[in-house]
């Protein structure tokens, strides 16, 4: 399901920072160290524009799609006995209504101030894609990470090996904009390496363990709450490393990396621990 999109000042710094990575990448970190039509330039330039391009088909995936709306129709069946687990409140321990959607929360569905609804296994929201990351979209925003990631190192290894050929030569070349471009390029892909490794190790560790971020922090709390009771606790949708993979990327590993989510189901129910134990006794 595709939204509307309005103009959001982090996603232009997000575009212009894209921008100016793949211009100086290709036009003078790539065209100083191999030359730009030699086979070497060529053969980086090609490589470094196809990660550039699925970066950006994700990053753009990511802020049309919609994270997943509860329908309004949506009501839980405590009879159910296909699905035994039923989230409830802390307090009272009725089942999950919100009061400003005026409707039951589906398990894993939370509330978007800033979008001002509920949103289907709902991660965050993100400034940077002026969206919020849930059910829809969440393996999309998880696979622009991967891309991110692997441009900006990719891109902060030529600057530095373009700055390794002939530094004579270099020091009359590299002045003017061309010193510019460079201080300006190793200010912003170094911190963005380094913040966007730490969020995609994070990211990796929730999949592997089948947890949003608001699921970590409630797992935090509930943890220290069974501790205090004498009790253990365990996610209830954790079903094993690799079988989290693939319900957050899906069971065929070749679209893992693309920005395809064919998978992912309703969002308004999800396999459990408990499923899966039952299952295995029958």
């Amino acid at each position: 399901m595709k939204r509307a999109f309005s103009f959001s000042p982090p996603v232009a710094v997000v575009v212009l920072a894209i921008s100016f990575i793949y211009f100086s990448t290709i036009f003078i970190f790539i065209d100083r160290w191999f030359g730009l039509m030699s086979s070497p330039g060529i053969m980086n330039a090609v490589v470094f524009t196809a990660v550039a391009l699925m970066c950006i088909a994700n990053y753009v995936v990511a802020i049309f799609t919609d994270p997943g709306r509860v329908p309004s129709t949506y009501m839980p069946d405590i009879e159910d006995s296909e699905n035994p687990i039923h989230e409830i409140k802390r307090k009272g321990g009725d089942l999950r209504y919100c009061q400003k959607c005026s409707q039951y929360k589906p398990p894993r569905a939370h509330h978007c101030r800033v979008c001002k609804r509920c949103i289907l296994r709902m991660d965050h929201h993100c400034i940077w894609i002026n969206n919020c990351v849930g059910h829809e979209n969440y393996k999309v925003f998880f696979v622009f990470v991967v891309y991110a990631v692997v441009s900006c190192i990719y891109s902060l290894v030529l600057l530095v090996g373009s700055l390794t050929i002939d530094p004579s030569k270099d020091e009359q070349q590299i002045g003017g904009p061309f010193r510019t471009v460079y201080v300006v390029a190793g200010l912003l892909l170094i911190p963005l390496s380094m913040a966007l490794s730490v969020l995609l190790g994070w990211h990796v560790y929730l999949i592997l363990h089948n947890k949003t971020t608001i699921e970590y922090h409630e797992g935090v709390r509930a943890m220290w709450l069974a501790e205090k009771g004498g009790n253990v606790y365990s996610h209830p949708y954790d079903l094993g490393a690799f079988e989290n993979l693939t319900t957050i990327l899906g069971p065929n590993i070749l679209n893992w990396i693309c920005p395809m989510s064919r998978h992912k189901g309703s969002g308004l129910r999800f396999q459990t621990a408990y499923d899966k134990s039952i299952s295995a006794s029958k």
